[in-house]
């Protein structure tokens, strides 16, 4: 089975914009390509996995997505970095859109991404990470079964408290997230 490192998108590969749904919207964030290849030198699969209700609630559609997903690729690529695969929730139970508007098993802190993802790409979730910048990322990764997770205070990360979830990483950004959980792995494999 395959390690991965799962990361939430938006305030953590590319700065929060509110429902972005235009290309020219897409900057990554600092470190963004560098923890990605961090995490590729590690021998890790890159998975992005994000909640998308803005197709739910009607801001944007899928073709949308898709071309964010393809600004953010190229912006990666420029800087040697890559994503394996995304998975995404489109759903929301309060959506206009009626085949989205649905309460479903993989809006996180749900682990229905994960698990998919997981069952596609031959993934050990009890030894992956997951990267996010809300107490809903880090819930989703635990909910999966993952090892180590990780909250960046950039884009929603700046609000967030985790008390209750002790066990993580709570970090600047999402390079230093990448390495702590790395070092994190390292220090209980040679106890």
């Amino acid at each position: 089975m395959r390690q991965a490192c799962f990361f939430d998108r938006d305030g953590v590969i590319i700065e929060e914009a509110d429902y972005i749904h235009d290309p020219a919207q897409v900057r990554l964030c600092p470190f963004a390509a560098e923890a990605v290849r961090a995490m590729h030198d590690a021998g890790r699969l890159v998975i992005v996995v994000s909640n998308q209700s803005g197709i739910a609630r009607g801001y944007f559609t899928e073709a949308d997505l898709k071309a964010v997903d393809a600004r953010m690729n190229e912006l990666l690529a420029a800087e040697g970095a890559h994503v394996d695969a995304t998975y995404y929730c489109y759903h929301h139970k309060k959506g206009i859109i009626p085949e989205y508007a649905i309460d479903c098993d993989c809006r996180k802190p749900k682990p229905g991404l994960f698990l998919r993802a997981a069952k596609d790409l031959d993934i050990d979730l009890a030894n992956s990470f997951m990267i996010g910048d809300k107490e809903s990322d880090l819930e989703a990764g635990i909910n999966a079964g993952c090892k180590g997770v990780a909250l960046v205070r950039t884009g929603h990360g700046v609000h967030q408290n985790i008390e209750k979830i002790p066990q993580a990483v709570d970090v600047g950004d999402v390079l230093t997230a990448a390495k702590e959980l790395l070092a994190r792995e390292d220090k209980s494999s040679t106890e």
